[in-house]
């Protein structure tokens, strides 16, 4: 395995994407350190086994060397694995799946970026953030992470992530729920109404129709320290 065993860019790699991702997520509070735990743990296992140790290719050594025996799977280039399985001989990182996991971890950080100046504005106004990607989707940050796992995982899929990806999702999903039953308790029928309009997760085709351009505060939440939610900012 001479193209592993770079612990250095193992550290490099990690400490970028999570630093990148951190300074558009913010975490705040106990509940945010949780989400962006999980991601961070899961960019840290996909660099792992891209430049330290190919478990996932070491496991699946003897399937994979009887399906291709031409292939050398401890080359570095083999762990695109969708490209190798699908016969792509090129360069794999012009190959169809490297290009369409970079649109999704390019997209997902977009998302995130985007979706933080609206969220802080929402947070000093002490209002629901419903314009940018909030106008699209209530909680666009987990969307945001999904998309980067998941562009991941179209890039260089491992056991662990393929594993750990669906535990995710789950856990954010929970987490949406949660949220937005604690701010449907501060800002009532505001949010209620906001809720009918915008989708969880998944946008609409037919756009909704744009909310004023300043988050809409809520009279009857004048409370110092109302709970978060990830279009309150709280």
């Amino acid at each position: 395995m001479r193209e592993y065993g770079f612990w250095g860019l193992v550290v490099f790699n990690s400490a970028v994407f999570i630093f990148f991702a951190f300074s558009f997520f913010r975490p705040t509070n106990r509940r945010d350190w949780r989400s962006f735990g999980a991601f961070s743990a899961f960019l840290v296992a996909l660099f792992t086994e891209m430049y330290g140790f190919p478990l996932t290719i070491y496991l699946l050594s003897g399937w994979l060397q009887t399906r291709n025996p031409q292939v050398d799977w401890f080359a570095h280039s083999s762990g695109h694995l969708p490209e190798m399985l699908f016969g792509w001989r090129a360069n794999p990182h012009f190959g169809p799946f490297h290009l369409l996991s970079m649109v999704l971890i390019g997209g997902g950080f977009v998302l995130l970026a985007r979706a933080w100046p609206v969220l802080f504005r929402a947070q000093r106004a002490n209002g629901l953030a419903e314009t940018g990607p909030y106008a699209k989707v209530r909680h666009p940050q987990y969307v945001g992470f999904v998309l980067i796992m998941l562009g991941f995982l179209v890039q260089w899929p491992t056991v662990l992530t393929v594993l750990m990806f669906p535990v995710l999702v789950l856990m954010y999903l929970r987490l949406a729920l949660r949220e937005e039953r604690e701010v449907e308790r501060v800002f009532g029928e505001a949010y209620q109404r906001y809720a009918e309009r915008v989708p969880r997760f998944i946008p609409r085709l037919r756009a909704p129709k744009s909310p004023k351009e300043n988050p809409v505060p809520n009279p009857e939440s004048q409370i110092e320290h109302p709970p978060y939610h990830s279009s309150t900012g709280r």
